[in-house]
């Protein structure tokens, strides 16, 4: 048979190696992941280009990675509740909150001065900071899915709610007496001579997020409930009660949170979080998260963790006035959400 004899299911055979490869790409180009990446990338360039002696030094990398873990725990519980098209609003007052339970239960357990505590002191303040924070994310989950109260609202309630909690048990005064063995193993403490002990524990939770979030049942239920609760439920996805596992397990991370944040700042810090809810959206939504739910990664977050953290280093650096670094956040989360709308559009007009 010649070449012009050739019949045309023989070409579908010689163009098949190329689609793989077309699709690869084409769906590289339309992550939210990937441009966020990208993005990092050319800050941490920019930065060290104008910078060389101070951005990439040691001291200056182990510093935001220390500052972002206790973010980054709130941006992975974030994640789940975002993706299954919800929102909390309360994660940075019940990061206080339980900070706060956290420590007066080791002052307690410490005759009133926790300093010198031992490890079963501690292992006692960190259940408590878990429980706490477990508590107001299954009060969160309880009103959203059982109450069928408006997520915005609830956690907003929340926010007021668990801080206001936090300055009642102190009467406003920040407890200061934490357990030194804490602070110099979790807090300030490296492994391997330059890791710090908080990054580590930050990077293994998160890892256990995405083996949770992206190959098991519990992860697919979270995605087919952003996309279509109603179809969720059909399919016989028990949604009410998955809905209240993901805002407790996002409580249970806030409360984590709050004593990782106990154990590098040796204090409650109960005014020092007012802007982490807010931090921990931003960062999920810029690592291409979607608002309407059903699409997200944990990936994505620990990208968009890091970006306002680069930027408010950088800026430091450059000699940049640091009001700019929440208006750069702000136009480039602003950004993130056109685009993400712009993505549904299209699809659903095709």
């Amino acid at each position: 048979m010649s070449t012009s004899q050739k019949t045309s299911a023989d070409k579908p055979v010689q163009q098949t190696p190329d689609e793989p490869a077309v699709s690869l790409r084409s769906r590289l180009a339309g992550s939210n992941t990937v441009w966020t990446g990208l993005v990092l990338v050319v800050l941490c360039a920019l930065f060290s280009a104008l910078r060389p002696d101070a951005f990439l030094t040691l001291f200056n990398v182990q510093n935001l990675l220390v500052q972002a873990a206790p973010l980054l725990m709130l941006a992975v519980g974030m994640t789940f509740v975002i993706i299954t098209s919800g929102i909390d609003l309360s994660v940075g007052s019940v990061l206080v909150f339980a900070g706060v339970v956290s420590a007066m239960t080791m002052e307690a357990l410490s005759g009133g001065d926790a300093t010198f505590a031992g490890w079963g002191v501690i292992a006692i303040g960190l259940v408590a900071a878990l429980i706490g924070g477990a508590a107001w994310g299954l009060l969160n989950g309880l009103l959203v899915a059982v109450a069928r109260v408006p997520a915005l609202i609830v956690t907003l309630g929340s926010f007021g709610a668990a801080l206001g909690a936090a300055q009642l048990l102190t009467n406003g005064i920040d407890v200061r007496t934490v357990p030194a063995t804490l602070r110099t193993t979790l807090g300030t403490g490296t492994s391997f001579g330059v890791v710090p002990n908080l990054v580590i524990l930050a990077a293994i939770i998160t890892l256990l997020a995405m083996w949770l979030l992206h190959t098991t049942a519990f992860g697919r239920y979270t995605y087919a409930i952003g996309s279509n609760s109603e179809a969720a439920r059909r399919s016989g996805i028990k949604v009410t009660r998955h809905l209240i596992a993901v805002y407790t397990l996002t409580g249970v991370l806030a409360g984590l949170a709050g004593f990782m944040s106990l154990a590098y700042f040796g204090t409650t810090t109960i005014s020092g979080h007012s802007n982490d809810n807010l931090n921990s959206i931003a960062a999920v939504v810029l690592g291409g998260t979607s608002l309407f739910g059903g699409i997200g990664t944990i990936l994505g977050s620990v990208i968009g963790v890091f970006i306002p953290a680069v930027l408010d280093a950088g800026f430091v650096m450059a000699g940049v006035r640091p009001f700019w670094q929440p208006i750069a956040v702000g136009a480039v989360l602003v950004a993130a959400v056109y685009l993400d709308q712009r993505r549904r559009r299209a699809r659903n007009n095709r």
